[in-house]
């Protein structure tokens, strides 16, 4: 099921809502520059399982509407508040792809983890704007590349989404598959791709960490090229109680590339 939900004046949010009123709630944020479908082989086999897939499309991306404004980590994690109470969710595992992921953390800091009773960071990008452990030199390049990648995105954005392509999965995977992955880049406002990505490169989630207080998996991939592998190990020690989940045959497209392990990882943490 399908239907958009208003999160403030002029601007809906599209969710797609699988078996909506049975099973446990999963709350997926897509990364960027993708919308919800990145969910595909997690949609088409957990309610299968007895859990219920939900998944938006942040603002700007897939079918969502696309305002000028509004694409801080903040209004972002207050978009996904309102998603939650008005579907009047209870015992949320909230999972977060990439980006998704950054805005999962902010939402767990800035909403107290309301309604959220586990979380699952994949891939995350919780380091971005601080990339610890590279050199001086390594973090100019590391803004360098941001830079050119708003800049390419008001250029020559099909391009520049073949350039993300490349460094997304470690594995294989076939050209239809490629092209579907692309097109996911291609439905998304290209001013909201750009400014999403400006937040990726600005925005601090340094004093977010130790505000995490539910159980949480970090499921990245060892081969991820865009978030290294790193940034699990650093999230590991900052969050307590947490649980490093590697995925060693995958790099940032792990929800993909071992989606089996992937699907029975998620299952076996929700319980």
């Amino acid at each position: 099921m399908g239907y958009y939900i208003s999160v403030e004046q002029n601007v809906n949010i599209f969710v797609e809502d699988l078996d909506p009123g049975h099973g446990k709630p999963i709350l997926f944020i897509h990364g960027w520059p993708l919308n919800h479908k990145q969910f595909e082989y997690q949609f088409n086999q957990l309610p299968k399982m007895g859990y219920r897939c939900i998944g938006i499309d942040l603002r700007g991306f897939g079918k969502s509407d696309r305002p000028w404004k509004g694409y801080s980590y903040n209004r972002l994690a207050d978009d996904i508040r309102i998603v939650i109470d008005t579907l009047q969710l209870e015992d949320i595992t909230l999972a977060g792809h990439s980006m998704g992921g950054a805005i999962a953390i902010r939402y767990m800091a800035r909403h107290a983890g309301h309604k959220v009773s586990k979380l699952v960071l994949i891939g995350a990008a919780a380091f971005t704007r601080r990339p610890f452990g590279l050199t001086k030199e390594e973090v100019k390049r590391w803004e360098r590349t941001w830079n050119d990648l708003i800049e390419a995105t008001y250029i020559d954005r099909p391009k520049m989404l073949d350039g993300v392509g490349d460094v997304f999965f470690a594995r294989y995977v076939t050209e239809s598959f490629k092209d579907w992955f692309h097109g996911l880049g291609i439905e998304a406002s290209g001013h909201a791709t750009a400014m999403c990505a400006v937040s990726l490169r600005d925005e601090d989630l340094g004093q977010d960490l130790s505000k995490i207080y539910v159980p949480t998996g970090i499921f990245h991939g060892i081969h991820d090229k865009v978030c290294p592998f790193k940034f699990a190990e650093l999230m590991h020690a900052q969050i307590k109680g947490s649980e490093l989940i590697p995925f060693m045959y995958s790099g940032h497209g792990l929800f993909y590339e071992e989606w089996e392990k992937f699907n029975r990882e998620l299952i076996r943490f929700i319980g």
